[in-house]
């Protein structure tokens, strides 16, 4: 039993190193895999004869040759299934449906009509419905749901906390795997939105990077080596909520003066209700429009919240050391007035020998980091679980 349960690890291994390579290197022969992953010409052979069963990798016909016959080349079947996505945000559900690739095939947002546990349940699972209903015909349908939340998670996808949403113990994986028949991932917003940027934005070639969502809170997700950090329970990057005010404003974690109330989209909007005349201008795509037109208000306002997210972002670099930091999600439509104070309170505060080599970005997938993520760790498993057979 064990030397089959033995050859069965090896070959599920050798399964996932084969499929990995053909989805990052393809268009490539059986002869080039074989020598990109080290494993013998008739093994390879033999596992992607399997994947091509599987409908996970198809031929694409003749390559060039390099002195014998034409290899047939090979190609990683995206649309072999598809993945769903969401950011469940404090106000709002971004759903996206992903191809086996990350690229969005569909994506709709909503307002979320109430925050109450129950109600925003309701509200998600029939977002997810729907963008099952719009998931092209594929060998393997749908292979998950990934949620990100911005709160604190737990290893069995239960919201322990989420202060925005009001949520405590909140167990949304059992809460959708008891409706869906699929596997559900549930991670914190942060954590999914750097496995997006770092997937599919502008940290696709960084090894050490902090992405920092600023929405209504703040959140962060760090990739340390090319790998997601979690910390020692799972619950690391929550740097919103670190002190830099020490007897700042109350926070709603129980600490004062925590970064999120004086660096994130609340912030702002609380400091345009006092400094502006027109309360209905207090909304970010208001400002927006006033920064646009030349408002030096507007203007003066993403200034001071850029200052403060530059104070935070020196604390990390100073920490982290990274080669990248992100910042993502609503506030990158305010760039054009954030980054210049950004740039300023880190040359001012952060150590020069960790500034010199990080950089600083601005997301390009805008609010969509974190479905993006949230798709992929859907995926992810699933291409883990691919079942292999033992001869």
């Amino acid at each position: 039993m064990k030397t089959t349960g033995d050859q069965h690890l090896v070959k599920k291994i050798n399964t996932s190193l084969v499929l990995e390579t053909i989805n990052r290197h393809a268009p490539l022969s059986r002869a080039k895999v074989a020598e990109m992953t080290k494993l013998n010409k008739g093994t390879v052979s033999n596992l992607v004869n399997e994947l091509i069963e599987n409908h996970l990798v198809y031929e694409i016909g003749t390559g060039e040759s390099s002195g014998g016959r034409r290899p047939v080349m090979l190609l990683f079947n995206k649309e072999a299934g598809y993945a769903i996505g969401v950011d469940l945000g404090v106000d709002y559900i971004l759903t996206v449906l992903t191809n086996l690739h990350g690229e969005i095939v569909q994506e709709s947002l909503e307002a979320l009509a109430s925050k109450s546990f129950p109600a925003a349940m309701k509200q998600l699972k029939a977002a997810i419905e729907a963008m099952m209903r719009q998931a092209p015909p594929s060998p393997h349908g749908i292979v998950g749901i990934g949620i990100g939340v911005p709160g604190i998670v737990d290893e069995e996808g239960t919201v322990l906390f989420a202060p925005h949403l009001k949520w405590s113990d909140a167990n949304v994986k059992k809460e959708l795997e008891v409706h869906f028949p699929y596997p559900v991932y549930v991670d914190n917003e942060a954590n999914a939105g750097a496995i997006g940027e770092k997937k599919a934005g502008v940290g696709k070639d960084a090894a050490n990077l902090v992405y920092i969502s600023v929405g209504t809170g703040i959140g962060t997700g760090t990739i340390i080596n090319g790998a997601l950090f979690r910390g020692a329970s799972g619950f690391s990057g929550e740097m919103g909520h670190m002190t830099i005010e020490a007897f700042g404003k109350p926070c709603t974690c129980g600490n004062r003066g925590c970064w999120e109330l004086y660096a994130s989209e609340s912030a702002l909007l609380e400091l345009a209700e006092e400094r502006l005349a027109v309360p209905e201008d207090a909304n970010l795509d208001a400002l927006l429009r006033k920064a646009e037109q030349g408002g030096a208000a507007a203007i003066e306002l993403f200034e001071h919240i850029g200052t403060y997210l530059g104070i935070g972002i020196a604390n990390i670099v100073n920490t982290f050391n990274p080669e990248l930091i992100i910042v993502g999600n609503r506030m990158t439509k305010a760039e054009r007035w954030l980054r210049p104070a950004i740039q300023n309170a880190l040359d001012e505060r952060a150590l020069p020998f960790h500034r010199r080599h990080a950089a600083l970005d601005f997301s390009r997938l805008g609010v969509r980091s974190c479905a993006l993520g949230a798709a992929d760790f859907a995926v992810a498993g699933f291409l883990a679980g691919i079942k292999v057979v033992v001869q």
